[in-house]
């Protein structure tokens, strides 16, 4: 691959193997995983539950090891960033819920400054300034003196996004930011995250079970089914047939011209 075509892949992976180990044993859920995620590019992950969408998201972030292969991220080896060196260039948002506290909306979204913050982690200036554009961008500024705990789910939700967008990183990953909202919220979400890719310039790769507002609003997939992984833009993976293997045909098939999935009638 030339320097020309690489120069705008942030994150890569080549015969990625996912899964769980321990002393005695070794459980590979994914293998052969050869993704080419590009700058400035809304991905979405798809796949059905358990088939390892967050085990690769926790795997790409350095939360969860490899088990085999590569992961480098502007062409340098994940395994040799170091975790403050780490949180420069990515920001994580998963779904484990946030631990009780007194903490303001502001107080929140400013911990995305933590990577740049002295030891004292007091906000210069500038980070102030970066928590404020973010909570503009993600349209919760009006809520930054709010206890955190008040918020909607909704709200919370985009408040997250915040912390992401304040810690000013190329990359965004987001595991499944819309299990828990309404499909108004829903929508919301992934139109804000278009919006933020298109400009910001940031890459953000989303987990969701919402695949047809994903095939909508993404710019290209990741897709596991079947135990593979596939990835490419949306005429591309039809090409391949891949959407068509996501769910039992007999119950839900995907449609080609609509290019949206649909449910079959008995």
């Amino acid at each position: 691959m030339t320097e020309q075509n690489t120069q705008h892949i942030v994150l890569q992976t080549r015969n990625l193997s996912i899964g769980y180990s321990s002393k005695k044993s070794e459980k590979v859920l994914l293998e052969s995983i050869d993704l080419d995620i590009k700058k400035g590019e809304f991905i979405a992950l798809l796949g059905k539950n358990g088939a390892g969408k967050s085990t690769l998201l926790r795997t790409l972030s350095k939360v969860q090891n490899k088990l085999a292969g590569e992961i480098t991220i502007n062409q340098k080896k994940l395994n040799t960033y170091s975790q403050h060196e780490l949180a420069k260039v990515m920001s994580v948002v998963l779904t484990e819920r946030l631990p009780e506290s007194q903490l303001t909306v502001f107080e929140i979204v400013a911990l995305g400054r933590q990577p740049y913050t002295n030891w004292l982690d007091k906000l210069s200036r500038e980070d102030i300034k970066k928590v404020l554009h973010a909570l503009e961008l993600t349209n919760v500024a009006h809520l930054k003196d709010q206890p955190f705990y008040k918020l909607s789910d909704g709200q919370l939700q985009r408040v997250l996004i915040a912390r992401a967008l304040a810690q000013d990183t190329e990359i965004i990953l987001l595991d499944e930011p819309t299990a828990h909202l309404d499909i108004h919220h829903t929508y919301k979400v992934f139109s804000l995250l278009q919006e933020l890719v298109k400009t910001t310039q940031k890459t953000i790769l989303i987990s969701t079970h919402e695949v047809n507002l994903a095939l909508k609003l993404a710019d290209s997939f990741v897709l596991i089914a079947n135990e593979k992984t596939y990835s490419g833009n949306a005429s591309e993976l039809m090409e391949k047939n891949a959407f068509s293997s996501l769910f039992p045909e007999e119950l839900i098939s995907f449609n080609k011209n609509l290019q949206q999935f649909v449910i079959n009638k008995n």
